[in-house]
């Protein structure tokens, strides 16, 4: 089974699937629906099998009692009475007869259809107290004595008791009427009810994922095309078909997604006139700034000779043009880096003599103290790492103060470059940004001797190198942290240069000097 068809019956499984979902709510409202019709529907047959075979049984015993017991004399013996009960109980209603007599005054007898069935101590008291109650006769009572019932449980089988009385003397009669097979039959329609509320169940399971596909098929093509959208490919759109709310969230899908084609584009138009216009101002710059460099550097050979009035003046046009001149560089690096043309250069190379000739190149080896492991070859770009330590050394000497500590080890698969000053530390607010182009610590001080592009291009040539820049304050609160992680692959990746030729228009020794104003 392929991953995909995998990950389609899990998301279908889900607890949390839409379909799953609807699929439930299906099942229980059909599964409420059947329950409470079929207790309805037995509830309804129950009342009406009992009641007919209670009144069946109930009329052939009144009729039995007027055409059998009221025929007797007042004082039968016991052989007729005896002989009254078998007649009675032989009909086809099939109950057991007990009738009650005197064969004379206080002299009582008893005669049953059946001594192993019916007694009369199986009559429930309550019964034989309203059988023989007595009542007066009037206008809404015609008769003293009347028909009672009552079902009880014997031995776990349902009986249906009754009992009536002779008026004006004779005897008492009762009957026990089995119903054990309107139980039978009850339940067997229970059982069916059951079978038929399950097979609702099921149909209501099986609508419910049809309902569900229809339903389900286009949000699942909604949120493929979405997803495809979010991967960038925005031309996505979504076929539209019918004119219910699905066609219509279709619609507004592909409205949406046409205008996010039009805006990206129309940005990523603007983005790309803007980068052509940096590089094409960087490289016009470059002309009119190598002549000011000569001059200036001119300039400053002939500072002891000048006029004391004027040599202020070419300082400051010496320092500003070698600041203007790293700015273009920078912006020219930075350029590569949008476009995607960045490339490393990878050599073999032993971390911590880097990272020393790095240091010794700069004359910081006075303000910074070193840590290195010895011994840990990386295939890097050397270039490359001079620039992100140039920039990360020096930011923390500009704004944070000797002595500064670096410290180069390995962390399992990674190289860990730690470089902590002891200043004031990185306000709050500004941690988030400090890797930001322009980002300038203070809005009220926004130039600076930095550019503000010195840690974004050392992040950049992180991330070139796999690896990545970051930056917080020291646990003990002096001073600010940063750390250059790299992955540690002695193999290095393949080569995309010989090692010896550097890239072009790579950057001059002035801009691997740290110069970035975030702290």
């Amino acid at each position: 089974m392929t991953a995909p068809a995998k990950r389609a019956i899990v998301a279908g499984l889900r607890l949390t699937s839409l379909r799953l979902r609807l699929v439930v709510v299906f099942a229980v409202v059909a599964l409420t629906a059947a329950v409470s019709a079929s207790g309805i529907a037995y509830w309804l047959n129950r009342e009406a099998v009992l009641t007919r075979t209670q009144d069946s049984t109930l009329d052939d015993f009144r009729d039995q009692m007027q055409d059998r017991a009221a025929s007797l004399r007042l004082y039968p013996t016991q052989g007729e009475l005896q002989a009254a009960a078998d007649q009675m109980a032989g009909g086809k209603a099939g109950y057991s007869v007990l009738l009650l007599g005197e064969r004379a005054k206080d002299k009582p007898i008893v005669a049953t259809s059946d001594a192993d069935a019916f007694t009369y101590d199986d009559v429930p008291v309550r019964l034989r107290e309203a059988v023989n109650d007595k009542q007066a006769v009037g206008k809404g009572n015609s008769a003293p004595y009347h028909l009672y019932w009552q079902r009880i449980q014997r031995d776990g089988t349902p009986y249906l008791v009754g009992g009536s009385r002779i008026v004006n003397g004779g005897p008492t009669g009762y009957l026990l009427k089995s119903l054990n097979q309107e139980r039978e039959d009850l339940n067997s329609l229970g059982w069916s009810l059951a079978i038929a509320t399950a097979l609702a169940l099921i149909g209501s399971a099986l609508l419910a994922q049809a309902a569900a596909t229809t339903v389900l098929k286009p949000v699942h093509r909604l949120g493929e095309a979405a997803r495809r959208l979010g991967e960038g490919k925005l031309d996505t759109r979504l076929r539209v078909s019918g004119t219910d709310e699905l066609a219509e969230l279709a619609r507004t899908f592909n409205k949406t997604a046409e205008s996010l084609e039009k805006k990206v584009a129309d940005m990523s138009a603007r983005e790309e006139s803007s980068r052509r216009f940096v590089a094409d101002m960087s490289h016009e710059l470059r002309t009119p700034l190598t002549a000011l460099t000569a001059v200036t550097e001119v300039l400053e050979d002939e500072l002891d000779s000048l006029d004391p009035m004027i040599a202020p003046a070419v300082k400051l046009v010496v320092s500003e043009t070698r600041r203007l001149g790293d700015l273009v560089e920078n912006l020219m690096e930075v350029t590569r880096f949008d476009a995607g043309t960045a490339k490393l250069v990878v050599d073999r190379v032993d971390v911590a003599d880097q990272v020393t000739a790095c240091i010794d190149a700069r004359a910081w080896l006075d303000a910074v103290e070193l840590d290195a492991e010895r011994g840990i070859m990386v295939r890097l770009d050397p270039r490359r790492l001079d620039v992100i330590l140039a920039n990360l050394i020096g930011n923390a000497l500009k704004h944070g103060g000797s002595p500064v500590r670096v410290s180069v080890r390995r962390s399992g698969e990674e190289l860990l470059i730690r470089v902590r000053d002891h200043g004031p530390g990185i306000p709050a607010e500004v941690l988030p940004h400090v890797f930001d182009r322009f980002y300038k610590a203070s809005a009220s001080r926004p130039r600076s001797e930095g550019s503000g592009l010195g840690l974004s291009i050392a992040m950049e040539n992180a991330h070139i190198h796999g690896g990545t820049i970051t930056a917080e304050n020291s646990p003990d609160g002096d001073g600010a942290v940063f750390v250059l992680r790299l992955p540690l692959d002695e193999s290095g990746p393949d080569d995309e240069g010989d090692g010896t030729a550097a890239e072009a228009d790579g950057l001059p020794e002035g801009t691997e000097r740290g110069e970035e104003g975030t702290q």
